[in-house]
């Protein structure tokens, strides 16, 4: 290992680089490089890379910002492999800056060299003892060995992340810092922590996705193998998207489609740092996920009993009723207790020798519960009699129930956490905490059930055409199997007429302009409609109010369309996004779109399958069900417009966004009563 920039003093960060390599028991040769050549903490340095008596498996750059390309250059010349950059003042800065940083990426890319960084707080091979970081988190905790990985692109967070979980007890085995992502970035880091062998449970977090693709196969390879990963995306608004471009130098991608991505994915996106550790600490403790997302509750606080509850209904989980046969049992063991779930013993528990355990067992033996949560009080506040009382108790009870997983909430010293760590048992001192963690749990689970698989969509690319009107639109969309109705474009109000005569009255009205998209906020619409005069007075009226609220608006014509009453309305769209391309919206349509923004977004291409998935978790499909009575709705027409609408991105890869709303679903069939297309 070659830390170019090394420096005498261990508190200046090319010191700090060395010393943290030297106290954390590395067993490599170490290489410190410093232009003095003098000894540097007490091993021999060297004034160039050039001058090592071998070649070393990786360099640590923590040189000033104008010196690091040269020193990069040395490296590669020396037949370095692998490098990190520590030093920032790259993209993340100015244009100057990013060239620079191109320059890096190219030198490194011709020479088959991998670079992390630059502006990277480094990497630490925990299972090795490699710390090659400059983190001031080390001078208070060194990270402890155990099966959670850490990929971050911010490295001062990723400190404070792993720093708060080592002194949670914690254990790690690679944490990466990958900064400005010139080269590897967090994608990379966890299609490699999918495949490694000492990680079970992988934590993420970045600001933005340089590859989108790249990172959905990497989430999806974690969920193949079976590596939970979690992951806190921050820049969610629209003030957040701005810091983390100035801090990363590059744009943050639209949320909803990060969000869409990660649940496709099997990924569980973290909203706060407490709670990525309570997940992570959760899953790597009992090392699975539930095998159900049923919730048993044992409590001497009736209190706790309902704050669990609350939680539950926030996260997805269940508790479904105590069985009569567990009642019972329960009831004789307990006379005291309420038996039910959850099961309250009330504070008499304490009269019964083993009375928590035993009731804990009686659960598990007659139930189906996937985990079982028990609320201790203080219990774990002395450890001597907890060692007696609970622990080698529960560690008999999980050796009877090894299918099952337990959780225990109580105030506890770190000596009973341990204790219980040991056995698959994870501690927590708040049950809401504990809760929302098993919810996340039971989603990554259900998510892993139903992953997104590339389906070939009816691929027939070619160039799109002019589509900058309703008219166009529409007609561009029934190219593509959509169904549109059979509008007419009518030049004069004799045309118009003609055109509602042969479809057949009542009839609708609308302008036809480039330059008007909301065409009721220019007096551009008339509905129903019911014979020529009508048609005649509304062509009038309509031409008049977009002359006087538009007068520059070039007008192509009025589209005649039928009255379609009755059915759900619905929103079809598609947002192409910068990240990861097409994604497909479905929601509540017309004036609720805004009002309620009931939708849900999925990756395209789509397949029937994943549109009903899509559909199931947005409200309003209850009314396309048949809510209260009302008639159902064809729920295979909407499938079937979401299925031709993914193809329709896809084959068009300069579409922006699509907009259909409403689409309403009739009974029978649906039919798109207005669009928009946006060309790039």
């Amino acid at each position: 290992m070659a830390v170019i920039g090394a420096s005498s003093d261990p508190d200046r960060i090319g010191g700090r680089v060395l010393r943290f390599l030297r106290e954390s028991g590395y067993e490599g040769t170490l290489f410190p490089i410093n232009r003095s050549g003098a000894e540097i903490q007490g091993l021999p340095a060297y004034a160039s890379i050039l001058d090592v008596p071998e070649v070393p498996d990786q360099a640590i750059i923590v040189v000033p910002t104008g010196s690091v390309e040269s020193a990069l250059r040395d490296a590669i010349r020396k037949g370095v492999r692998s490098v990190v950059v520590l030093t920032a003042g790259f993209a993340e800065i100015d244009a100057q800056g990013r060239a620079v940083q191109e320059r890096m990426a190219a030198l490194c890319k011709a020479a088959g060299v991998r670079m992390i960084g630059p502006n990277s707080l480094g990497l630490l091979n925990v299972e090795s003892r490699l710390f090659s970081t400059f983190s001031v988190v080390l001078y208070g905790v060194r990270p402890k060995a155990g099966n959670i990985a850490l990929a971050t692109q911010s490295g001062a967070f990723g400190s404070a992340l792993y720093g708060a979980a080592t002194l949670r007890g914690m254990g790690f085995s690679k944490i990466v810092a990958t900064g400005n992502e010139a080269d590897v970035d967090v994608a990379e880091a966890i299609d490699y922590l999918a495949g490694d062998p000492g990680t079970r449970v992988i934590m993420a977090a970045l600001e933005s996705a340089k590859d989108g693709q790249k990172l959905r196969r990497a989430l999806l390879k974690a969920a193949h193998a079976q590596k939970p990963v979690i992951i806190m995306k921050v820049g969610r608004s629209a003030l957040g998207a701005a810091a983390a471009a100035t801090h990363t130098g590059s744009l943050a991608g639209n949320d909803a489609a990060y969000d869409a991505v990660f649940a496709e994915c099997g990924a569980y996106r973290a909203r706060s740092q407490e709670e990525m550790l309570d997940v992570a600490y959760l899953i790597s403790t009992t090392g699975r996920l539930p095998v159900n997302n049923e919730l048993g509750v044992l409590t001497s606080s009736g209190g706790i009993g309902v704050m669990v509850a609350d939680a539950c209904g926030d996260s997805g989980l269940t508790m479904p009723a105590l069985p009569e046969a567990a009642k019972t049992a329960m009831l004789e063991l307990l006379p005291f207790a309420v038996a039910a779930n959850p099961l309250d013993v009330t504070a008499q528990i304490t009269s019964v020798r083993n009375g928590t355990v035993r009731a804990l067992d009686l659960m598990l033996s007659n139930s189906s519960y996937g985990t079982t949560l028990a609320y201790l009080a203080s219990a774990g506040l002395a450890p001597a009699s907890f060692k007696g009382n609970y622990a080698q108790p529960l560690a008999e009870l999980k050796a009877r129930h090894p299918e099952r997983d337990v959780v225990i909430v109580t105030l506890s010293v770190p000596e009973v956490d341990r204790e219980l760590e040991k056995i698959g048992i994870p501690v927590f001192n708040d049950a809401t905490r504990a809760t929302l963690a098993l919810g996340a749990a039971a989603t990554i689970r259900a998510r892993w059930a139903n992953l997104y698989e590339p389906a070939e969509a009816s691929r027939q690319p070619c160039a799109l055409g002019n589509v900058n009107t309703e008219a166009l639109a529409k007609e561009a969309l029934a190219d593509a199997g959509l169904p549109v109705p059979r509008d007419v474009l009518a030049v004069d109000a004799d045309a118009a007429v003609a055109a509602a005569e042969a479809m057949g009255y009542p009839v609708v009205l609308k302008i036809v302009s480039p330059q008007i998209v909301h065409k009721t906020e220019v007096g551009g619409v008339a509905l129903d409609v019911r014979n020529a005069d009508g048609v005649r007075a509304a062509c009038r009226q309509i031409l008049d109010s977009v002359r006087a609220h538009a007068p520059g608006a070039q007008i192509d014509g009025i589209l005649v369309c039928p009255m379609i009453v009755g059915g759900t309305e619905m929103i079809l769209g598609v947002n192409n996004d910068a990240t990861f391309g097409p994604m497909i919206l479905v929601g509540a349509g017309g004036v609720n779109t805004e009002l309620y923004k009931d939708v849900s977004l999925v990756s395209a291409p789509l397949t029937p399958a994943r549109a009903r998935e899509a559909l199931d978790r947005v409200k309003a499909t209850a009314l396309l069900k048949g809510w209260r009575g009302a008639a159902p709705k064809d729920m295979d027409a909407l499938v079937t417009a979401m299925v031709k609408l993914s193809d329709f991105a896809m084959n068009h890869p300069e579409i922006v966004s699509v907009d259909v709303n409403p689409l309403v679903v009739r009974e029978s069939g649906a039919a798109v009563l207005d669009a928009v297309i946006v060309k790039q």
